[in-house]
This record gives C-alpha cells, sequence and structure tokens, in this order.
C-alpha cells in the first residue's frame, strides 16, 4: 500500500504517481496510458502527464498500438532498455563481479576478478578498477547511470550502511561504501547516479529473482522467495511479495549457515560449533578433503568426484543441504527456492542427495500442500551482483528524492 501524502504535498504526490506507473510497466510492459489509469486508480489526465514526463526523461517508450474491438487504441508502453544503466557488483571470498543492467534486468556488460579477496582498501581499489573497465563497455559507454549496487558475503545493519560481518573475509563492523568512494574518484569514474545500496549477497541475488525475474515465470512475486547461496559459506536470502526483503530485527535474518545442525560438532569460522557450514560450506569441503582453498572448487572435485572420499563428504554435505531445505519448509514455508553458488556445480553426489532428501520428506507428509518449486541455478555467478542492480532500480523507482 502506498503511503498517504501530506495534505498539499504535490511533489510527494507526483513521486507517488510516478512510482505506481513505473513499477507497474516493470511488472507488466505493454499496457496503455488507459490501462494504467485503470490499473493504478489514477485519472487519466494524471497518468498522461506522468507518462509525458517518462518519456521526455527516456524511462519508457512507446511501442505498437494495441489491438482493441472497442474505443480508440493506445500505445503499448514499456520501460525502456536505451538510456539508462544499473551497476551492481557482489565481493565474494575469491574475487569479485560486477554487471551493467538495463531498466528491464538484461545484463549489458560484465567483468570479474578470480584472485582471492584481500583487506577492505585492495578489495575497494579492485572493484574500483573493475567498475572503470565496464564503463568503458562499447554497450554502456553514453548511458546515464542511475547508480551502483555491492553485494557482501555477510549481514549488513538495517541502516544498509554498514557490514556487520564476513567471517569468511574477516571483516567487521565496515562501512564499505564509504571506504569505496576515494577508490571511485582516484579511478577517474564519471558520475555513478545518485544512489548506493550495500546489501549482504543472498539478499541481492534473491532480490533480483522476484523483483527482475531473468525468465517469463515471475518467482516469488505471490508468496515468499527464498534464495539459498551456497559457496565458500552458506545464507539466505528471503524476499516476500516480489520486493521485500526479510530481515529481522538486527539484519541477521538468513543467516542459515550458523544454524546448528549438529550439536557439538566442528568448530565454525563464527566460533559456535556444528554450524550448518562445517557440513556444507565450500571452506569445510576443502578442509575436509585437503583441497587448494585457492583453487574453485568445482574445478578441484569433479575430476576426483567418483573416489570414495569425495562421494562420502558430498553425500554428508547433500544430506545436510536436504536437512536444511526441509527445515526452512517448515520455518518460513517459501513458496519458490532459488539454489545458486559455486556448489551447485558439483552436482550429483551433493545436489541430487539433497534434492531426493528433501522431496522424500515432502512425500511423506499428510495434506493436499501445494507443491514447491526448487530451481538450481549452476549458473548464478552473477545473480548477486545482479540483483545488486535491481535493488538500484527499486530505489531510483521509489526514493521520493529520485523525483526531484
Amino acid at each position: 500500500m502506498m503511503p498517504t501524502p501530506p495534505a498539499g504535498d504535490q511533489g510527494f504526490l507526483k513521486h507517488l504517481n510516478r512510482s505506481a506507473v513505473l513499477d507497474l510497466l516493470r511488472r507488466e510492459g505493454g499496457l496503455s496510458r488507459a490501462d494504467l489509469a485503470a490499473r493504478t486508480g489514477r485519472t487519466k489526465v494524471t497518468v498522461g502527464s506522468v507518462v509525458h514526463d517518462l518519456l521526455t526523461e527516456g524511462w519508457v517508450h512507446e511501442g505498437e498500438l494495441q489491438q482493441s474491438t472497442v474505443g480508440r487504441p493506445g500505445r503499448q508502453l514499456h520501460l525502456n532498455a536505451q538510456r539508462h544503466v544499473l551497476l551492481g557488483a557482489e565481493i565474494g571470498v575469491l574475487g569479485s563481479r560486477v554487471v551493467a543492467c538495463t531498466l528491464t534486468g538484461h545484463v549489458l556488460a560484465r567483468t570479474l576478478t578470480t584472485t582471492p579477496t584481500g583487506d577492505p582498501d585492495s578489495a575497494a581499489s579492485d572493484l574500483a578498477r573493475l567498475l572503470h573497465d565496464l564503463i568503458g563497455h562499447p554497450d554502456v559507454t553514453g548511458r546515464q547511470v542511475l547508480g551502483l549496487g555491492v553485494a557482501l558475503p555477510g549481514p549488513v545493519d538495517l541502516s544498509g550502511e554498514t557490514l556487520l560481518h564476513a567471517p569468511n573475509l574477516g571483516w567487521t563492523r565496515l562501512r564499505f561504501l564509504d571506504r569505496l568512494a576515494s577508490h571511485l574518484h582516484g579511478a577517474d569514474l564519471p558520475e555513478l547516479g545518485r544512489v548506493r545500496v550495500l546489501e549482504n549477497e543472498a539478499n541481492a541475488a534473491a532480490f533480483g529473482e522476484a523483483y527482475l525475474p531473468l525468465g517469463p515465470e515471475a518467482a516469488g512475486q505471490g508468496g515468499l522467495l527464498a534464495y539459498l547461496s551456497l559457496g565458500t559459506g552458506v545464507g539466505a536470502g528471503l524476499v516476500e511479495g516480489g520486493r521485500r526483503v526479510l530481515r529481522g530485527a538486527h539484519g541477521l535474518a538468513g543467516e542459515l549457515g550458523h544454524t546448528i545442525i549438529q550439536p557439538g560438532g566442528l568448530y565454525c569460522h563464527c566460533g559456535n560449533r556444528g554450524c550448518v557450514e562445517t557440513l556444507l560450506g565450500g571452506w569445510a569441503i576443502r578442509a575436509s578433503l585437503g583441497l587448494n582453498a585457492l583453487e574453485p572448487l568445482d574445478a578441484s572435485l569433479l575430476p576426483r568426484v567418483r573416489e570414495a572420499a569425495v562421494q562420502v563428504t558430498l553425500n554428508r554435505a547433500g544430506e545436510a543441504l536436504g536437512l536444511l531445505l526441509v527445515n526452512l519448509h517448515h520455518t518460513l514455508n517459501p513458496s519458490d527456492i532459488v539454489i545458486g553458488g559455486a556448489l551447485t556445480r558439483l552436482g550429483g553426489p551433493l545436489m541430487d542427495t539433497a534434492l531426493d532428501f528433501f522431496t522424500a520428506h515432502l512425500a511423506r507428509r499428510s495434506g493436499d500442500t501445494p507443491p514447491v518449486r526448487v530451481d538450481v541455478r549452476p549458473d548464478s555467478l552473477y545473480l548477486p551482483a545482479r540483483g545488486a542492480a535491481a535493488q538500484v532500480l527499486e530505489r531510483a523507482i521509489n526514493a521520493p528524492e529520485m523525483a526531484a
């Protein structure tokens, strides 16, 4: 529900009208002015004025005439994918990824580093260099940048300004965007827009899947989407109704990797024992098999996947994931579960074991509950960065100051 504007605040009322039109076109392109008026509850005059401004500013473009049997046909309206660009980045344990997206979520360009992430200053410097390269890409140059979103592997405080703790990086209480600012200036970058977003990487990926879905099936639009991130660590992002990120009282919702699954088990990086990550995290799998921590896990394991020790370790991780899915189903009852991250590329012994465990559990339950859609995404490398870019779009559409 839209907030009620203060009496006489015409600027805020204009913002609400603009946001309503843009958000509806984001969800359902091809509507006419008359459609927009009927669907948003605004007058045709108000919608006509808003659309005129959005056309002038390059936010929307007109398409073909609608086929209509009654009345005068109207022009279809769509978000304009030619004028603006959204920048998204993810800093991971083994490198960083950045993307440039259109308003419709199409990735124009992307680039990455594959070296282990160091201290915050070196990470900020590397990210500034990646952004410099991305802005110079021929498909990005000349577009108006709306802003930059950065995803990090740890919870972010409710103000959206401070990374609370990233145990797999060793970073604590860090205002990363402030640290990044000086490096952006030093990289001689052009204006990167008015929006800045700092987000947990699983939250960002979940938001992107729900807010700017890649396929025709809009996951999580009518329910709760859970995105499980399986990499060096394990985390989850939770998005309700296509756009509301569930954060909890202190921003810690979704830290499933540090829920206890084996009391008295191995010590975790967080200081507790028996966390999910001690069985399922990439760092734990590497430690169990004596693998090089600097080499991608799939590159290390896929040639050895038939070895007995590898099978045992991955089956154990798969059972932990299956149990995590069951617990997630019973505690939050998501309508959609998307699983991404580097571990999804290990396939068989891990993912099949997990999904078989989950499916068998659901089959044993009585009742006529709707099925849970589970989507495994081995191609998820850029999803957190793309999701951070989607959060830039959400902020640009809905923040009152952006309509000024």
